[in-house]
């Protein structure tokens, strides 16, 4: 069982950034490829993008590219999620998903995954 674990949430202006964290609770996280979801209010669960096991390939949905960056620290268990010049649309729950199933890439499915972790709230102000 794989327990993740998000934080860095809050409460940010617009153009500012945050750092969000999630940490796997097992040493085999390299074997894990790593999907970010948000959920804004009233909303489906989206897909924002997502890192390989290895961490030296990674997708990002077009509303954030060039502004989100995902990477990985395999010998600390983590994935980052770094978030630059947001928005008010970004202002969501972020989740960090985990999946072995499909290979060692990431998947835009919410049902790819095995293992999700609790959220972290992200708010940008206008």
């Amino acid at each position: 069982q794989v327990q993740l674990v998000e934080s860095g949430g809050g409460l940010v202006q617009a153009g500012g950034s945050l750092r969000l964290s999630c940490a796997a609770s097992v040493r085999t996280f390299s074997t894990y490829a790593v999907g970010w979801f948000r959920q804004a209010p009233g909303k489906e669960r989206e897909f924002v993008g997502g890192i390989n096991w290895i961490g030296y390939s990674t997708y990002y949905v077009d509303s954030v590219k060039g502004r989100f960056t995902i990477s990985r620290d395999n010998a600390e268990n983590t994935v980052y999620l770094q978030m630059n010049s947001l928005k008010p649309e970004d202002t969501a729950v972020y989740y960090c998903a985990a999946k072995q199933r499909g290979g060692s890439y990431w998947s835009e499915g919410l049902y790819e995954y095995d293992y999700w972790g609790q959220g972290t709230q992200v708010t940008v102000s206008s």
